[in-house]
Protein backbone atom coordinates (compact mmCIF):
# COMPACT_ATOMS: atom_id res chain seq x y z
CA UNK A 1 0.00 0.00 0.00
CA UNK A 2 3.03 2.31 0.34
CA UNK A 3 2.85 3.54 -3.27
CA UNK A 4 -0.85 4.39 -2.95
CA UNK A 5 -0.16 6.18 0.32
CA UNK A 6 2.50 8.31 -1.36
CA UNK A 7 0.19 9.19 -4.23
CA UNK A 8 -2.52 10.14 -1.74
CA UNK A 9 -0.14 12.42 0.19
CA UNK A 10 1.20 14.00 -3.00
CA UNK A 11 -2.30 14.76 -4.25
CA UNK A 12 -3.03 16.68 -1.04
CA UNK A 13 0.29 18.48 -0.52
CA UNK A 14 0.85 19.23 -4.20
CA UNK A 15 3.87 21.25 -5.35
CA UNK A 16 5.43 21.24 -1.87
CA UNK A 17 6.34 17.57 -2.33
CA UNK A 18 9.99 17.37 -3.36
CA UNK A 19 10.28 13.62 -3.89
CA UNK A 20 8.76 10.29 -2.88
CA UNK A 21 10.13 6.79 -2.41
CA UNK A 22 8.82 3.35 -1.51
CA UNK A 23 12.24 1.73 -1.21
CA UNK A 24 12.22 -1.47 0.87
CA UNK A 25 8.44 -1.21 1.21
CA UNK A 26 8.47 1.93 3.37
CA UNK A 27 6.60 5.00 2.16
CA UNK A 28 8.81 8.09 2.35
CA UNK A 29 7.89 11.60 1.22
CA UNK A 30 10.15 14.66 1.25
CA UNK A 31 8.44 18.04 1.53
CA UNK A 32 9.53 21.65 1.79
CA UNK A 33 9.96 22.93 5.36
CA UNK A 34 6.98 25.26 5.01
CA UNK A 35 4.73 22.26 4.30
CA UNK A 36 6.07 19.92 6.98
CA UNK A 37 3.50 20.59 9.70
CA UNK A 38 0.62 20.47 7.23
CA UNK A 39 1.86 17.14 5.86
CA UNK A 40 2.24 15.60 9.30
CA UNK A 41 -1.23 16.75 10.31
CA UNK A 42 -2.68 15.31 7.10
CA UNK A 43 -0.98 11.93 7.68
CA UNK A 44 -2.35 11.83 11.21
CA UNK A 45 -5.92 12.89 10.48
CA UNK A 46 -6.63 11.52 7.00
CA UNK A 47 -9.02 8.53 7.29
CA UNK A 48 -7.06 6.52 4.70
CA UNK A 49 -3.70 6.98 6.43
CA UNK A 50 -4.53 7.45 10.14
CA UNK A 51 -0.88 7.61 11.22
CA UNK A 52 -1.78 7.98 14.86
CA UNK A 53 1.53 6.74 16.30
CA UNK A 54 4.62 8.95 15.93
CA UNK A 55 7.46 6.50 16.36
CA UNK A 56 10.46 8.80 16.16
CA UNK A 57 12.03 12.01 14.91
CA UNK A 58 15.40 11.49 13.23
CA UNK A 59 18.20 13.81 12.23
CA UNK A 60 20.84 13.13 9.57
CA UNK A 61 23.78 15.42 8.80
CA UNK A 62 25.05 16.03 5.26
CA UNK A 63 27.69 18.76 5.82
CA UNK A 64 28.55 19.17 2.12
CA UNK A 65 24.97 20.02 1.23
CA UNK A 66 23.46 23.51 1.34
CA UNK A 67 20.38 22.09 3.05
CA UNK A 68 22.57 20.38 5.58
CA UNK A 69 20.11 18.41 7.71
CA UNK A 70 17.41 15.87 7.04
CA UNK A 71 14.68 15.92 9.70
CA UNK A 72 12.56 12.78 9.42
CA UNK A 73 9.30 11.94 11.16
CA UNK A 74 8.58 8.20 11.30
CA UNK A 75 4.91 7.28 11.76
CA UNK A 76 2.76 4.19 11.89
CA UNK A 77 -0.97 3.56 11.74
CA UNK A 78 -2.18 1.12 14.37
CA UNK A 79 -5.40 0.48 12.45
CA UNK A 80 -4.13 0.12 8.86
CA UNK A 81 -0.55 -0.96 9.51
CA UNK A 82 0.71 1.73 7.14
CA UNK A 83 4.23 3.06 7.79
CA UNK A 84 5.07 6.53 6.53
CA UNK A 85 8.17 8.71 6.81
CA UNK A 86 7.88 12.45 6.23
CA UNK A 87 11.17 14.21 5.61
CA UNK A 88 12.29 17.80 5.15
CA UNK A 89 15.69 19.35 4.45
CA UNK A 90 16.91 22.46 6.23
CA UNK A 91 20.04 24.59 6.31
CA UNK A 92 22.13 25.02 9.44
CA UNK A 93 20.16 27.21 11.84
CA UNK A 94 16.93 27.08 9.81
CA UNK A 95 13.99 26.36 12.12
CA UNK A 96 11.55 23.49 11.70
CA UNK A 97 7.93 23.77 12.81
CA UNK A 98 7.36 21.64 15.89
CA UNK A 99 4.95 18.72 15.79
CA UNK A 100 4.53 18.67 19.56
CA UNK A 101 1.05 20.11 19.11
CA UNK A 102 0.15 17.02 17.06
CA UNK A 103 1.81 14.31 19.19
CA UNK A 104 3.10 14.54 22.73
CA UNK A 105 5.89 12.14 21.77
CA UNK A 106 7.35 14.79 19.44
CA UNK A 107 8.41 16.87 22.45
CA UNK A 108 11.36 14.75 23.59
CA UNK A 109 12.11 13.41 20.10
CA UNK A 110 12.56 16.93 18.71
CA UNK A 111 14.63 17.93 21.73
CA UNK A 112 17.00 15.07 20.87
CA UNK A 113 17.45 16.31 17.30
CA UNK A 114 18.03 19.82 18.64
CA UNK A 115 20.54 18.56 21.20
CA UNK A 116 22.59 16.33 18.90
CA UNK A 117 22.35 18.34 15.65
CA UNK A 118 21.44 21.89 16.64
CA UNK A 119 18.27 21.98 14.54
CA UNK A 120 15.85 24.49 16.15
CA UNK A 121 12.11 23.76 16.34
CA UNK A 122 9.92 26.85 16.29
CA UNK A 123 7.14 27.06 18.92
CA UNK A 124 8.50 24.06 20.79
CA UNK A 125 7.31 24.29 24.44
CA UNK A 126 10.59 23.21 26.08
CA UNK A 127 13.49 23.30 23.61
CA UNK A 128 16.61 22.43 25.59
CA UNK A 129 19.18 19.66 25.64
CA UNK A 130 18.04 16.21 26.68
CA UNK A 131 20.84 13.63 26.26
CA UNK A 132 23.91 15.79 26.82
CA UNK A 133 24.65 18.05 29.77
CA UNK A 134 23.26 21.57 29.68
CA UNK A 135 26.85 22.94 29.68
CA UNK A 136 27.87 20.77 26.72
CA UNK A 137 29.41 22.69 23.81
CA UNK A 138 28.56 21.71 20.24
CA UNK A 139 26.31 19.02 18.81
CA UNK A 140 27.67 15.52 19.16
CA UNK A 141 26.17 13.79 16.10
CA UNK A 142 27.26 16.38 13.57
CA UNK A 143 29.83 14.88 11.24
CA UNK A 144 32.36 17.58 12.13
CA UNK A 145 32.20 16.83 15.88
CA UNK A 146 35.31 14.74 16.76
CA UNK A 147 34.35 11.31 18.04
CA UNK A 148 37.24 11.27 20.51
CA UNK A 149 36.50 14.68 22.01
CA UNK A 150 35.56 14.73 25.68
CA UNK A 151 34.07 17.46 27.82
CA UNK A 152 33.90 17.92 31.57
CA UNK A 153 30.58 19.35 32.77
CA UNK A 154 29.98 19.86 36.48
CA UNK A 155 27.08 22.16 37.33
CA UNK A 156 23.77 20.35 37.98
CA UNK A 157 20.83 21.59 35.96
CA UNK A 158 17.85 23.13 37.73
CA UNK A 159 14.91 21.53 35.95
CA UNK A 160 12.08 23.50 37.54
CA UNK A 161 12.26 27.27 37.11
CA UNK A 162 11.74 29.69 39.96
CA UNK A 163 8.42 30.71 38.44
CA UNK A 164 7.21 27.12 38.27
CA UNK A 165 8.13 26.59 41.91
CA UNK A 166 6.59 29.89 43.03
CA UNK A 167 3.27 29.64 41.27
CA UNK A 168 2.89 25.87 41.24
CA UNK A 169 -0.53 24.59 40.14
CA UNK A 170 -2.08 28.06 40.09
CA UNK A 171 0.00 28.89 37.03
CA UNK A 172 0.31 25.45 35.47
CA UNK A 173 -3.28 24.47 36.03
CA UNK A 174 -4.48 27.15 33.63
CA UNK A 175 -1.80 28.41 31.29
CA UNK A 176 1.91 28.21 30.60
CA UNK A 177 2.05 31.96 29.92
CA UNK A 178 2.09 34.04 33.10
CA UNK A 179 1.11 37.19 31.22
CA UNK A 180 -2.24 35.60 30.42
CA UNK A 181 -2.81 34.14 33.87
CA UNK A 182 -4.97 35.77 36.49
CA UNK A 183 -3.03 34.91 39.64
CA UNK A 184 -3.74 36.77 42.84
CA UNK A 185 -0.93 37.04 45.36
CA UNK A 186 -3.06 35.38 48.03
CA UNK A 187 -3.36 32.33 45.73
CA UNK A 188 0.38 31.87 45.75
CA UNK A 189 1.50 29.22 48.22
CA UNK A 190 4.94 29.17 49.82
CA UNK A 191 4.46 25.64 51.14
CA UNK A 192 5.59 23.82 48.00
CA UNK A 193 8.72 21.72 48.36
CA UNK A 194 11.11 20.65 45.59
CA UNK A 195 12.74 17.23 45.92
CA UNK A 196 14.90 15.08 43.69
CA UNK A 197 13.80 11.51 43.02
CA UNK A 198 17.09 10.04 41.88
CA UNK A 199 19.62 9.59 40.57
CA UNK A 200 20.67 8.23 43.98
CA UNK A 201 17.25 6.73 44.75
CA UNK A 202 17.44 2.92 44.34
CA UNK A 203 14.32 2.87 42.17
CA UNK A 204 15.98 5.17 39.60
CA UNK A 205 19.07 2.92 39.36
CA UNK A 206 21.52 5.82 39.33
CA UNK A 207 20.50 6.89 35.85
CA UNK A 208 17.29 8.93 36.13
CA UNK A 209 16.41 12.14 37.94
CA UNK A 210 12.99 13.65 38.52
CA UNK A 211 12.76 17.06 40.14
CA UNK A 212 9.32 17.16 41.73
CA UNK A 213 7.30 19.96 43.24
CA UNK A 214 5.38 18.66 46.23
CA UNK A 215 2.35 19.87 48.11
CA UNK A 216 2.76 17.73 51.20
CA UNK A 217 3.45 14.31 49.66
CA UNK A 218 1.47 14.98 46.50
CA UNK A 219 3.36 15.67 43.26
CA UNK A 220 1.83 18.73 41.61
CA UNK A 221 4.49 19.29 38.96
CA UNK A 222 7.77 17.68 37.89
CA UNK A 223 10.38 17.43 35.16
CA UNK A 224 12.69 14.57 34.25
CA UNK A 225 16.37 14.45 33.36
CA UNK A 226 18.12 11.62 31.51
CA UNK A 227 21.54 11.15 29.94
CA UNK A 228 23.44 9.85 32.96
CA UNK A 229 24.33 6.64 31.12
CA UNK A 230 24.78 8.08 27.63
CA UNK A 231 27.15 5.66 25.84
CA UNK A 232 27.20 7.30 22.41
CA UNK A 233 25.83 4.23 20.59
CA UNK A 234 24.89 6.19 17.49
CA UNK A 235 28.18 8.12 17.28
CA UNK A 236 30.26 4.99 17.84
CA UNK A 237 28.28 3.15 15.16
CA UNK A 238 29.58 5.57 12.54
CA UNK A 239 33.16 4.58 13.46
CA UNK A 240 32.76 0.79 13.34
CA UNK A 241 31.86 -1.86 10.81
CA UNK A 242 28.34 -3.23 10.57
CA UNK A 243 29.34 -6.47 12.28
CA UNK A 244 31.27 -4.71 15.06
CA UNK A 245 28.09 -2.92 16.17
CA UNK A 246 26.45 -6.12 17.42
CA UNK A 247 28.15 -5.98 20.88
CA UNK A 248 26.90 -2.41 21.24
CA UNK A 249 23.31 -3.59 20.77
CA UNK A 250 23.78 -5.82 23.84
CA UNK A 251 24.15 -2.68 25.89
CA UNK A 252 20.92 -1.02 24.81
CA UNK A 253 18.40 -3.04 26.79
CA UNK A 254 21.03 -5.10 28.55
CA UNK A 255 18.34 -7.13 30.32
CA UNK A 256 17.25 -8.66 27.00
CA UNK A 257 20.39 -8.45 24.87
CA UNK A 258 19.39 -11.48 22.78
CA UNK A 259 16.28 -9.66 21.58
CA UNK A 260 18.33 -6.58 20.63
CA UNK A 261 20.81 -8.75 18.71
CA UNK A 262 18.03 -10.16 16.58
CA UNK A 263 16.40 -6.78 15.95
CA UNK A 264 19.62 -5.17 14.70
CA UNK A 265 20.66 -7.89 12.27
CA UNK A 266 17.11 -8.04 10.87
CA UNK A 267 17.37 -4.32 10.07
CA UNK A 268 20.69 -4.71 8.24
CA UNK A 269 19.48 -7.81 6.40
CA UNK A 270 16.44 -5.85 5.25
CA UNK A 271 18.79 -3.29 3.70
CA UNK A 272 20.66 -6.08 1.90
CA UNK A 273 17.66 -8.30 1.00
CA UNK A 274 19.25 -11.30 2.73
CA UNK A 275 17.30 -14.43 3.61
CA UNK A 276 18.65 -16.67 6.36
CA UNK A 277 18.21 -20.47 6.55
CA UNK A 278 15.19 -21.95 8.31
CA UNK A 279 17.15 -23.25 11.29
CA UNK A 280 18.75 -19.85 11.85
CA UNK A 281 15.37 -18.13 11.66
CA UNK A 282 13.84 -20.55 14.17
CA UNK A 283 16.71 -20.16 16.63
CA UNK A 284 16.41 -16.37 16.36
CA UNK A 285 12.74 -16.54 17.31
CA UNK A 286 13.61 -18.84 20.18
CA UNK A 287 16.35 -16.61 21.63
CA UNK A 288 14.32 -13.43 21.12
CA UNK A 289 11.54 -14.91 23.24
CA UNK A 290 14.01 -16.02 25.88
CA UNK A 291 15.19 -12.42 26.04
CA UNK A 292 11.60 -11.25 26.46
CA UNK A 293 10.98 -13.71 29.31
CA UNK A 294 14.17 -12.68 31.13
CA UNK A 295 13.32 -9.00 30.71
CA UNK A 296 9.81 -9.45 32.11
CA UNK A 297 11.16 -11.47 35.05
CA UNK A 298 13.45 -8.58 35.95
CA UNK A 299 10.83 -5.89 35.34
CA UNK A 300 8.07 -7.50 37.41
CA UNK A 301 10.45 -8.70 40.11
CA UNK A 302 12.04 -5.28 40.64
CA UNK A 303 8.72 -3.45 40.30
CA UNK A 304 7.31 -5.57 43.13
CA UNK A 305 10.39 -5.22 45.33
CA UNK A 306 10.31 -1.44 44.86
CA UNK A 307 6.93 -1.43 46.58
CA UNK A 308 7.96 -3.87 49.29
CA UNK A 309 7.08 -7.33 47.91
CA UNK A 310 10.51 -8.94 48.32
CA UNK A 311 9.51 -12.62 48.11
CA UNK A 312 8.40 -12.28 44.50
CA UNK A 313 11.78 -10.84 43.61
CA UNK A 314 13.52 -14.02 44.78
CA UNK A 315 11.11 -16.29 42.91
CA UNK A 316 11.70 -14.48 39.63
CA UNK A 317 15.45 -14.01 39.95
CA UNK A 318 15.92 -17.67 40.79
CA UNK A 319 13.95 -18.56 37.66
CA UNK A 320 16.04 -16.13 35.64
CA UNK A 321 19.22 -17.86 36.83
CA UNK A 322 17.99 -21.12 35.31
CA UNK A 323 17.64 -19.40 31.93
CA UNK A 324 20.99 -17.65 32.28
CA UNK A 325 22.68 -21.02 32.75
CA UNK A 326 21.36 -22.07 29.34
CA UNK A 327 22.26 -18.72 27.74
CA UNK A 328 25.78 -18.89 29.15
CA UNK A 329 26.39 -22.29 27.60
CA UNK A 330 24.87 -21.16 24.31
CA UNK A 331 26.68 -17.81 23.93
CA UNK A 332 29.64 -17.92 26.30
CA UNK A 333 28.17 -14.89 28.07
CA UNK A 334 25.24 -14.32 30.41
CA UNK A 335 24.28 -10.67 30.05
CA UNK A 336 25.91 -9.28 26.89
CA UNK A 337 25.50 -12.11 24.44
CA UNK A 338 26.44 -10.87 20.90
CA UNK A 339 24.83 -14.07 19.64
CA UNK A 340 23.68 -13.08 16.17
CA UNK A 341 25.63 -12.21 13.05
CA UNK A 342 24.47 -10.42 9.93
CA UNK A 343 23.35 -13.36 7.82
CA UNK A 344 23.35 -15.89 10.64
CA UNK A 345 24.35 -16.73 14.20
CA UNK A 346 27.56 -16.81 16.22
CA UNK A 347 27.27 -20.59 16.54
CA UNK A 348 24.72 -23.39 16.65
CA UNK A 349 22.97 -24.71 19.73
CA UNK A 350 24.96 -27.05 21.94
CA UNK A 351 24.19 -30.73 22.45
CA UNK A 352 21.55 -31.17 25.13
CA UNK A 353 20.26 -27.61 24.70
CA UNK A 354 16.62 -28.58 24.28
CA UNK A 355 16.47 -30.78 27.38
CA UNK A 356 18.14 -28.14 29.55
CA UNK A 357 15.90 -25.38 28.21
CA UNK A 358 12.69 -27.33 28.75
CA UNK A 359 13.78 -28.00 32.33
CA UNK A 360 14.53 -24.28 32.84
CA UNK A 361 11.21 -23.22 31.34
CA UNK A 362 9.48 -25.53 33.80
CA UNK A 363 11.20 -23.67 36.64
CA UNK A 364 10.09 -20.36 35.13
CA UNK A 365 6.47 -21.51 34.94
CA UNK A 366 6.61 -22.62 38.57
CA UNK A 367 7.90 -19.19 39.60
CA UNK A 368 5.26 -17.36 37.57
CA UNK A 369 2.56 -19.45 39.24
CA UNK A 370 3.95 -18.69 42.71
CA UNK A 371 4.16 -14.93 42.07
CA UNK A 372 0.73 -14.77 40.46
CA UNK A 373 -0.79 -16.49 43.46
CA UNK A 374 0.96 -14.04 45.78
CA UNK A 375 0.00 -10.78 44.10
CA UNK A 376 -2.98 -11.12 41.76
CA UNK A 377 -5.61 -10.70 44.49
CA UNK A 378 -3.30 -9.39 47.19
CA UNK A 379 -4.99 -6.46 48.92
CA UNK A 380 -1.75 -4.58 49.69
CA UNK A 381 -0.50 -4.91 46.12
CA UNK A 382 -3.85 -3.92 44.65
CA UNK A 383 -3.96 -0.82 46.86
CA UNK A 384 -0.52 0.14 45.58
CA UNK A 385 -1.21 -0.70 41.92
CA UNK A 386 -4.87 -0.43 40.89
CA UNK A 387 -5.59 2.98 39.39
CA UNK A 388 -2.00 4.14 39.92
CA UNK A 389 -0.13 5.59 36.94
CA UNK A 390 -3.17 4.98 34.74
CA UNK A 391 -3.32 6.22 31.16
CA UNK A 392 -5.99 5.99 28.46
CA UNK A 393 -5.52 4.33 25.09
CA UNK A 394 -5.65 7.66 23.28
CA UNK A 395 -3.08 9.29 25.55
CA UNK A 396 -0.74 6.29 25.42
CA UNK A 397 -0.74 6.41 21.61
CA UNK A 398 -0.27 10.19 21.67
CA UNK A 399 2.82 9.71 23.84
CA UNK A 400 4.23 7.08 21.46
CA UNK A 401 3.82 4.07 23.73
CA UNK A 402 4.30 0.54 22.38
CA UNK A 403 4.84 -2.87 23.94
CA UNK A 404 3.33 -4.18 27.21
CA UNK A 405 2.68 -0.66 28.53
CA UNK A 406 0.47 0.14 25.54
CA UNK A 407 -1.19 -3.26 25.57
CA UNK A 408 -2.07 -2.76 29.25
CA UNK A 409 -4.45 0.01 28.09
CA UNK A 410 -6.32 -2.44 25.85
CA UNK A 411 -4.57 -1.75 22.52
CA UNK A 412 -3.62 -5.13 21.03
CA UNK A 413 -0.68 -3.79 19.00
CA UNK A 414 2.29 -6.13 18.75
CA UNK A 415 4.82 -5.92 15.90
CA UNK A 416 5.00 -9.72 15.77
CA UNK A 417 1.32 -9.76 14.74
CA UNK A 418 0.95 -6.39 12.96
CA UNK A 419 4.08 -6.75 10.77
CA UNK A 420 5.31 -10.33 11.20
CA UNK A 421 9.00 -11.08 10.76
CA UNK A 422 11.14 -14.16 11.28
CA UNK A 423 8.18 -16.46 10.65
CA UNK A 424 6.12 -15.23 13.63
CA UNK A 425 3.00 -15.51 11.53
CA UNK A 426 3.40 -19.30 11.69
CA UNK A 427 3.43 -19.45 15.50
CA UNK A 428 0.35 -19.78 17.66
CA UNK A 429 0.26 -17.13 20.40
CA UNK A 430 -2.09 -14.50 21.81
CA UNK A 431 -1.57 -10.84 22.65
CA UNK A 432 -2.43 -10.21 26.31
CA UNK A 433 -4.16 -6.88 26.90
CA UNK A 434 -5.35 -5.01 29.97
CA UNK A 435 -8.22 -2.59 30.52
CA UNK A 436 -7.14 0.30 32.72
CA UNK A 437 -3.53 1.01 31.72
CA UNK A 438 -2.37 1.17 35.35
CA UNK A 439 0.46 -0.43 37.32
CA UNK A 440 -1.66 -3.48 38.06
CA UNK A 441 -2.48 -4.17 34.42
CA UNK A 442 1.13 -3.63 33.34
CA UNK A 443 2.33 -6.28 35.80
CA UNK A 444 -0.32 -8.83 34.79
CA UNK A 445 0.22 -8.21 31.06
CA UNK A 446 3.90 -9.01 31.42
CA UNK A 447 3.13 -12.12 33.45
CA UNK A 448 0.77 -13.41 30.76
CA UNK A 449 3.27 -12.47 28.03
CA UNK A 450 5.81 -14.76 29.67
CA UNK A 451 3.39 -17.67 29.34
CA UNK A 452 2.88 -16.80 25.66
CA UNK A 453 6.65 -16.57 25.07
CA UNK A 454 7.17 -19.95 26.72
CA UNK A 455 4.64 -21.35 24.27
CA UNK A 456 6.51 -19.81 21.32
CA UNK A 457 9.84 -21.20 22.55
CA UNK A 458 8.35 -24.70 22.86
CA UNK A 459 6.91 -24.45 19.34
CA UNK A 460 10.31 -23.32 18.03
CA UNK A 461 12.06 -26.29 19.67
CA UNK A 462 9.48 -28.66 18.19
CA UNK A 463 10.20 -27.40 14.66
CA UNK A 464 14.01 -27.27 14.90
CA UNK A 465 15.56 -29.25 12.05
CA UNK A 466 19.19 -29.92 11.22
CA UNK A 467 20.62 -27.45 8.75
CA UNK A 468 22.89 -24.46 8.22
CA UNK A 469 22.76 -21.42 10.49
CA UNK A 470 24.33 -18.99 8.03
CA UNK A 471 23.23 -17.54 4.72
CA UNK A 472 25.15 -18.62 1.62
CA UNK A 473 25.31 -14.99 0.50
CA UNK A 474 29.04 -14.28 0.18
CA UNK A 475 28.48 -10.57 0.81
CA UNK A 476 28.13 -11.40 4.50
CA UNK A 477 29.37 -14.98 4.98
CA UNK A 478 32.97 -16.06 5.22
CA UNK A 479 33.90 -18.58 2.50
CA UNK A 480 34.82 -22.14 3.54
CA UNK A 481 38.47 -22.58 4.51
CA UNK A 482 39.23 -24.87 1.57
CA UNK A 483 38.20 -22.06 -0.79
CA UNK A 484 40.30 -19.53 1.13
CA UNK A 485 43.37 -21.75 0.92
CA UNK A 486 42.89 -23.08 -2.63
CA UNK A 487 41.35 -20.28 -4.73
CA UNK A 488 42.18 -16.64 -5.28
CA UNK A 489 38.45 -15.79 -5.26
CA UNK A 490 37.94 -17.36 -1.85
CA UNK A 491 41.02 -15.67 -0.41
CA UNK A 492 39.93 -12.25 -1.74
CA UNK A 493 36.39 -12.74 -0.42
CA UNK A 494 37.78 -13.59 3.01
CA UNK A 495 40.24 -10.69 2.95
CA UNK A 496 37.66 -8.07 2.01
CA UNK A 497 35.14 -9.19 4.63
CA UNK A 498 37.80 -9.02 7.34
CA UNK A 499 39.50 -5.77 6.39
CA UNK A 500 36.71 -3.80 4.73
CA UNK A 501 33.67 -5.30 6.40
CA UNK A 502 30.22 -5.93 4.99
CA UNK A 503 29.23 -3.41 2.31
CA UNK A 504 25.60 -2.42 2.77
CA UNK A 505 24.10 -0.88 -0.41
CA UNK A 506 23.64 2.88 -0.31
CA UNK A 507 20.19 3.96 0.79
CA UNK A 508 18.05 4.23 3.89
CA UNK A 509 15.58 1.95 5.60
CA UNK A 510 13.83 1.23 8.86
CA UNK A 511 14.05 -2.20 10.44
CA UNK A 512 11.94 -3.03 13.48
CA UNK A 513 11.06 -5.83 15.85
CA UNK A 514 9.05 -6.34 19.03
CA UNK A 515 11.49 -5.75 21.85
CA UNK A 516 10.69 -6.55 25.45
CA UNK A 517 9.61 -2.93 26.03
CA UNK A 518 7.90 -2.38 22.68
CA UNK A 519 8.88 -1.52 19.12
CA UNK A 520 12.66 -1.53 18.81
CA UNK A 521 13.63 0.19 15.57
CA UNK A 522 16.85 0.87 13.69
CA UNK A 523 16.74 3.60 11.04
CA UNK A 524 19.77 2.99 8.86
CA UNK A 525 21.47 5.29 6.36
CA UNK A 526 24.24 3.69 4.31
CA UNK A 527 26.63 5.35 1.87
CA UNK A 528 27.72 1.98 0.50
CA UNK A 529 30.85 1.73 2.61
CA UNK A 530 31.86 -0.72 5.34
CA UNK A 531 30.65 1.63 8.09
CA UNK A 532 27.14 2.98 8.68
CA UNK A 533 26.63 6.62 7.72
CA UNK A 534 23.89 6.88 10.35
CA UNK A 535 22.06 4.50 12.67
CA UNK A 536 19.20 5.91 14.69
CA UNK A 537 17.79 3.68 17.41
CA UNK A 538 14.10 3.88 18.18
CA UNK A 539 14.21 2.88 21.88
CA UNK A 540 10.74 1.86 23.10
CA UNK A 541 11.12 3.23 26.64
CA UNK A 542 12.21 6.73 25.49
CA UNK A 543 8.69 7.95 24.58
CA UNK A 544 7.24 5.99 27.50
CA UNK A 545 9.40 7.79 30.04
CA UNK A 546 8.68 11.16 28.41
CA UNK A 547 5.12 10.83 29.77
CA UNK A 548 6.20 9.97 33.33
CA UNK A 549 5.71 13.46 34.76
CA UNK A 550 2.11 13.48 33.51
CA UNK A 551 1.43 10.01 34.90
CA UNK A 552 2.50 10.93 38.42
CA UNK A 553 0.89 14.37 38.61
CA UNK A 554 -1.56 14.37 41.52
CA UNK A 555 -0.15 11.12 42.94
CA UNK A 556 1.94 10.52 46.04
CA UNK A 557 5.72 10.09 45.93
CA UNK A 558 5.28 6.40 46.77
CA UNK A 559 2.95 6.05 43.77
CA UNK A 560 5.64 7.52 41.52
CA UNK A 561 8.01 4.70 42.53
CA UNK A 562 5.38 2.06 41.77
CA UNK A 563 4.65 3.70 38.42
CA UNK A 564 8.30 3.97 37.40
CA UNK A 565 8.99 0.29 37.99
CA UNK A 566 6.04 -0.76 35.84
CA UNK A 567 7.25 1.33 32.90
CA UNK A 568 10.50 -0.68 32.83
CA UNK A 569 12.88 2.15 31.97
CA UNK A 570 16.25 0.67 30.97
CA UNK A 571 18.81 3.46 30.96
CA UNK A 572 21.03 1.95 28.27
CA UNK A 573 18.08 1.90 25.91
CA UNK A 574 16.67 5.21 27.09
CA UNK A 575 19.60 7.50 26.31
CA UNK A 576 21.81 5.13 24.33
Amino acid sequence: MSRRALEHIASEIGADVVETSDELGDASVTVRPSALHRTLEFCRDDPRLRCDLLLDVIGVDYPDRAERFDVIYSMRSLSTGERVRVKTRVADGEPVSTASDLWNSANWAEREVYDLYGVPFSDHPDLRRILTHHEFKGHALRKDYPIEKGQMCYVPEKLLTDEEIRFGPQLYGRTMDRSDAVVEEEEISSDYLTVNLGPSHPATHGALRIEALLDGETIIHSKSEIGYLHRCFEKESEDHTWQQIIPYTDRLNYVSALTNNVGYVLAVEKMMAIEVPERCQTIRVLVAELGRIMDHLVCVGTNLVDIGALTNFWYFFNAREHLYTVVERMCGERLTTSYTRIGGLYRDLYEGFEDELRHSLGKVEEAIGEVTALVQRNRIFMDRAVGIGAISQEDAINWGWTGPCLRATGVDYDVRKASPYGGYETYDFDIPVGENGDVYDRVLCRIEEMYQSIGIVNQAMDRLKPGPIFSEDRRVTMPPKDEVYNSIEGMMNHFKLVFEGIQVPAGEGYGFSEGANGELGFFIVSDGSGNPYRIKVRPPCFPIFSSFTELVKGHMVSDAIATLGGLNIIAGELDR
